[in-house]
């Protein structure tokens, strides 16, 4: 996701600065942003100029202090509340007093990662949707500190600047697509686990029968399994409603490390 944001921003024409934790992390996330915007070229949708252009706006550092000037940072880092939390209050310290501070979270309640800094006003959500370069949402999150200039901002850059269409949303755990979304998969998953189909007839069934692109236990395994828990777990702490309960088999394959396509397998085999 993060590798993705980055390239939207870059080939939209702003100066990007990628934070990572390791340098042989950094190389790599270069390396994809670069690959992406590649195939890019490939496809005939950017020129070798522009593409040339938009890897020069790219640079990745080890060093968070050197984020002090950033007008926008985006965090895309892993669904996990503390993490989260941990960097929003090193950004706080060092970003300018201005500068907005936003987190890509798919399921967290904003205001729980706004608390970590003495800047409310200024944190919202920007939900981007995985491919970013190809999927043209993004959710604009407001929590009841946030201020209407900073989502102002954010959404005239993800529509106007970025391209891409937005929605505004409360800040509820899952906002407006995954609450609809997880208890769908929910569902799935747990369809498949009582014997009643199979994944190949449930994926067929909701592909056919509904027009959706891409049948549920497959769209896990491309979200990733352990993504699809933290957020069924979030909403179902949140809301406490039983179609939120994540099932016992998602656990389970988590647990196994089966987690998708990322690692070779997950409801599929993709070794």
């Amino acid at each position: 996701m993060g590798a993705g944001i980055a390239e939207v921003c870059a080939k939209a024409g702003s100066d990007v600065l990628v934070l990572e934790t390791r340098r042989e992390f950094a190389d790599a996330a270069a390396a994809r942003i670069e690959k992406s915007i590649g195939r890019g070229v490939v496809k005939g949708k950017i020129s070798q100029e522009d593409a040339d252009a938009a890897n020069a706006r790219v640079r990745v550092t080890l060093d968070i202090e050197e984020f002090a000037d950033r007008d926008l940072v985006i965090e895309a880092a892993p669904e996990i509340e503390e993490l989260k939390h941990d960097i929003f209050g090193r950004l706080d310290a060092i970003v300018k007093p201005e500068g907005i501070l936003a987190t890509n979270t798919s399921s967290i309640p904003v205001i729980k990662i706004a608390a970590a800094t003495e800047r409310p006003d200024r944190v919202v959500g920007v939900h981007f949707f995985n491919p970013v370069p190809v999927m043209p949402l993004v959710e604009v999150i407001s929590t009841l500190m946030t201020s209407p200039e900073t989502a102002d901002a954010v959404t005239d850059y993800a529509k106007n600047t970025l391209g891409k269409t937005t929605v505004q949303a409360g800040d509820r755990s899952g906002f407006i697509v995954n609450a609809l979304l997880i208890p769908y998969l929910c569902q799935a998953i747990r369809m498949f686990d009582s014997g009643y189909a199979s994944a190949e007839d449930i994926d067929a069934a909701m592909k056919g029968g509904c027009g959706y692109p891409m049948g549920p236990l497959t769209l896990l395994d491309t979200v990733g399994l352990d993504v699809a828990l933290a957020a069924a777990e979030s909403l179902y702490a949140e809301f406490a409603e039983p179609h939120f309960a994540p099932p016992a088999l998602l656990r389970r394959m988590v647990d196994a490390g089966r987690l998708g396509r990322k690692t070779g397998r997950g409801f599929y085999d993709y070794s």
